[in-house]
This record gives C-alpha cells, structure tokens and sequence, in this order.
C-alpha cells in the first residue's frame, strides 16, 4: 500500500521524468521469455515508482499518469508524443543527453560534424554544471539559462538546420537521423530553457533505474508478470530509500512491524519520504536485532 501512497504523492509533482525499460517476464512459448516494460516515474521530491505492462504502447502511459498535470520529461519515444498530444495540461519537455546520443551513432561517418555538435551540447551542459556549482536559485538559475544557454540553442538549431541542406546527405546517414530528430523535438527541447525547475535531461532517473539494467544481468527475467509487478512495488521502495538517504533494511524491518497498528488512512507516513522525518530517529528493530544487542 505505501508503494501506491508514494506513487500517487509522485503524481502531485509539476515536474515528472519518466522512461520504459525492458525486462523479460512471464512465458511466451516454450524456451522463450515475454518482452514487457518497466515505466519507472521519478517526482520531484527524489521519489521513484515503478509502474509495469505488457506493452510499450500509449495506453500505460494514460494509464500511469492518471490525474498528472505538469511537465513531462521524457526520451524521443513517440508513445509519449501521442500522450502529451491535445493535452492543454501537460507540458512536454526532451532529454538532451538522448540527442547527444543520435549524434555520437554518427562519429564514424561524420566525425566533423559530429564533433561540432558535441561541442554545442557540451557548452549547454557546462552552463548547468555552472548553475549547481554556484547553487543558484531559481530566479538565478532562469536567468542563466535565458541569457548563456538560449542564445547558444538557437546557435544549434541553425547549424542543423544547415546541415540538414546538405545535398550530400543521405536519409540513411545516422547524422541525418540525428537531425531529424532535432527538429522533430525543437520544442520540446527548450522547455527547460523557461523553466528552473526542469532539469536538461532524464540522467537522474537513468541512474535510479540502474536496478532493472543490473537485474537482468543478474536475476534475468521474471517467470510471471505477477512477479513483475511485485518486482516493481518493491524496488519502487527501495531505491526510493537511497535516493533518500535511508538504508533499505531498516526501513523495511521498522514498516512491517509498524504496518499492523498504523491507521490505513495515514499510509504516507510509510513511504521512504515520510516516513525518514516521523519514523527514522527511532526506528522499531525485529527481534532477533534485539537479541543480538
């Protein structure tokens, strides 16, 4: 119940990044695996819950953001395209560091031009790490952003513009491809540019997602999607107790102890957030912790 608590307090954020990594779960045939997805949605308040379907389509992503207004920060995936799509409540924002990544597929045929673009994005990024080195607020930081970084975004899309009128481009390039997907996004991409309070890409959730990339090297697959799903209810918790600082442990040997006597209406108390402010200076121990002292 707390993981459903969480997500729901996560849903309340104005800025929410969200992502769809695979895992296998569930049997397809005999000696073959399902392909599913994780939508892992990570709030502004260092909060993470994974949501999982059997489907890469738009219809998790409705599902998933029941009730969310605000900005969506996302990849170029299109189900996202086709969510944010006649949504007068939903901003739409892009990831820079996934467009860095369509132009470094380019370095072996376009070194030059990649190299350029390389250098427009990494001027963009020193101007955050400028931004979180000086720990600017949010006034300052909207400045910053408005009077260093716009001038040079607008810089880039000129230059793939220019590019983009190559004749000796072909659509097969992955530079061209790269461009496409620029201007396909420009506006997603500036979204940041008049907002403090949106980061320049989804790194902060890639991170936090580790567990899944890391799981299916280590545990695989998930025999049924019921698994999955508790997969998900688990890990939405403890990674959201190291985003908070909190160690998973304690955390869960104090919930399950406390669980039974804790008003179901007051079950925010117990997600890794709260509960780090009302529970964790004296955290309930089992007892065989009480044994061992």
């Amino acid at each position: 119940m707390s993981s459903y608590a969480q997500k729901r307090h996560i849903l309340q954020s104005k800025v929410l990044a969200m992502d769809e990594p695979p895992i296998k779960a569930g049997r397809k045939k005999k000696g073959k695996m399902q392909s599913t997805w994780f939508w892992p949605l990570y709030g502004e308040d260092d909060e993470l819950a994974f949501t999982w379907s059997k489907s890469r389509g738009t219809a998790h992503v409705e599902q998933a953001l029941e009730n969310f207004h605000g900005t969506l920060l996302t990849d170029g995936y299109s189900a996202y395209d086709c969510y944010a799509r006649n949504k007068p409540g939903i901003t739409q924002a892009q990831c820079w560091a996934h467009t860095r990544r369509y132009f470094i597929k380019a370095e072996a045929l376009e070194p030059e031009a990649v190299a350029q673009s390389l250098d427009f994005i990494g001027k963009l990024y020193a101007i955050e790490a400028d931004i979180r080195d000086h720990q600017l607020d949010r006034e300052q930081c909207l400045k910053q952003r408005l009077t260093q970084s716009k001038p040079r975004v607008d810089q880039f899309f000129a230059w793939c513009h220019e590019q983009s009128q190559r004749t000796d481009l072909v659509n097969s390039n992955p530079l061209a491809k790269a461009l496409t997907y620029v201007r396909n996004h420009q506006e997603q991409l500036q979204v940041y540019l008049s907002d403090p309070d949106v980061p320049i890409d989804t790194n902060h959730l890639e991170r936090a997602l580790r567990v899944i990339p890391m799981g299916r090297k280590n545990w695989l697959f998930c025999w049924t999607e019921v698994g999955a799903q508790q997969v998900g209810i688990i890990q939405s918790l403890l990674t959201t107790c190291r985003l908070q600082g909190i160690d998973p442990y304690t955390y869960l040997v104090d919930v399950l102890m406390r669980i039974d006597l804790h008003p179901a209406s007051e079950v925010l108390d117990l997600t890794p957030r709260v509960w780090k402010d009302k529970f964790a200076d004296n955290p309930l121990k089992s007892d065989l912790a009480m044994v061992r002292q």
